[in-house]
């Protein structure tokens, strides 16, 4: 069962907390909870289904990343409101492409990982989860190796420098095709090859990354 602690529950089980979803869609929530920490929910991952019951879980504890739908802040100033959850822990946005821009400035800065809500996005936000939480492991654990701080630069240019910049190309391209009424259909052709090789390129991404870190791993053991 989820924990879902909130105001005037017991505490000790919202300091366990590592991962708070902000999520109103309870279905897409325990679809990210599953691949986040399977088996494993209890004490670890909590659920806001409210704004109000999000904010009373950070009073509560300070988990180690959070994700956050945009459809708990609907009608909120969503660049604000993330700068302030940013001070907290790291933040994985699911989000429409219209609202893309009002998070740029964070996610150009790498405090916000941004996930545009199409495709198989549950899964995406879930790989960006675990990768804050082996971060947040590694730095508790890390001996300050060369190979250690190499590791943790390539997951850095994984995360933002690759994966980001190529969501923005997917997103402009998918927004173009929204309007394929107004164009030619030699040019529809083109966009859907753009957004057919974008998701490619972002498969092969997380591929190399996961191999990257695993292969990290085994060496630090080693």
């Amino acid at each position: 069962m989820i924990a879902t602690p909130i105001a005037g529950q017991d505490a000790m089980a919202a300091v366990k907390c590592r991962v708070l979803c902000g999520i109103a869609n309870r279905e897409l929530a325990e679809t990210i909870c599953r691949e986040v920490e399977p088996g494993k929910w209890s004490g670890e991952i909590s659920i806001a289904e409210t704004l109000m019951e999000l904010v009373d879980h950070l009073a509560q504890a300070r988990p180690k990343v959070i994700v956050l739908d945009d459809d708990l802040v609907s009608g909120a100033p969503l660049l604000e409101f993330l700068r302030q959850l940013n001070q907290t822990a790291p933040i994985v946005l699911i989000a429409s492409f219209e609202r893309q821009n009002e998070a740029a400035k964070l996610v150009a800065e790498g405090k916000v990982e941004f996930v545009a809500r199409q495709g198989d996005y549950a899964s995406l936000a879930a790989s960006l989860v675990l990768r804050h939480l082996r971060a947040a492991e590694a730095s508790q654990s890390r001996t300050g190796s060369p190979w250690s701080a190499m590791s943790e630069n390539v997951a850095e240019i994984f995360r933002h420098d690759i994966n980001n910049p190529l969501t923005g190309i997917l997103g402009n391209a998918e927004l173009v095709l929204s309007h394929s009424a107004k164009l030619q259909p030699a040019d529809i052709q083109r966009l859907q090859t753009v957004v057919e090789l974008a998701v490619r390129l972002r498969e092969t991404i997380r591929r190399l990354s996961d191999a990257w870190e695993t292969e990290s791993r085994a060496l630090k053991s080693a």
